[in-house]
């Protein structure tokens, strides 16, 4: 993609805070952190969400981001980290290319998320199960 600055960062035309990086997969720290040591891992491949990858390089992602994460809470001196990652804009996507955040927590860091769980009218979530298992299929 011409105009991906994830893109732009892999064929080295942008620079970056280069972590790790293999065939597949690149990690750096992201420019504008959520805490010390906030680190993107991204496929070197452009894709826009998470189910357009390959199996190959959703493989060696999964393969690089417990490894990553290890090593940035070693780092940072924390044992605590989220990872985040979003599809669409209506997910909180802001750069179309799939991204995985690290990102190392502490006590009272003043991050947080909402979880405003909910419950199923009777029946819907039986209706919604048959449905994702259809489409499996």
């Amino acid at each position: 993609m011409l105009d991906c600055i994830f893109c732009k960062i892999v064929a080295g035309k942008i620079p970056s805070l280069k972590i790790y990086e293999n065939d597949h997969v690149l990690s750096f720290l992201d420019i504008g952190p959520l805490s010390d040591g906030h680190t993107l891992v991204i496929p070197k491949k452009h894709y826009t969400v998470l189910h357009e990858m390959s199996d190959v390089d959703l493989a060696e992602i999964g393969k690089a981001l417990p490894r990553i994460a290890q090593a940035v809470m070693a780092a940072t001196g924390t044992d605590a980290y989220n990872v985040l990652q979003n599809n669409g804009r209506t997910a909180g996507q802001l750069v179309d290319h799939v991204h995985f955040h690290i990102i190392p927590r502490v006590n009272d860091d003043g991050l947080g998320y909402r979880w405003n769980a909910q419950k199923y009218p009777e029946g819907k979530d039986k209706k919604i199960q048959q449905a994702i298992i259809a489409e499996l299929r």
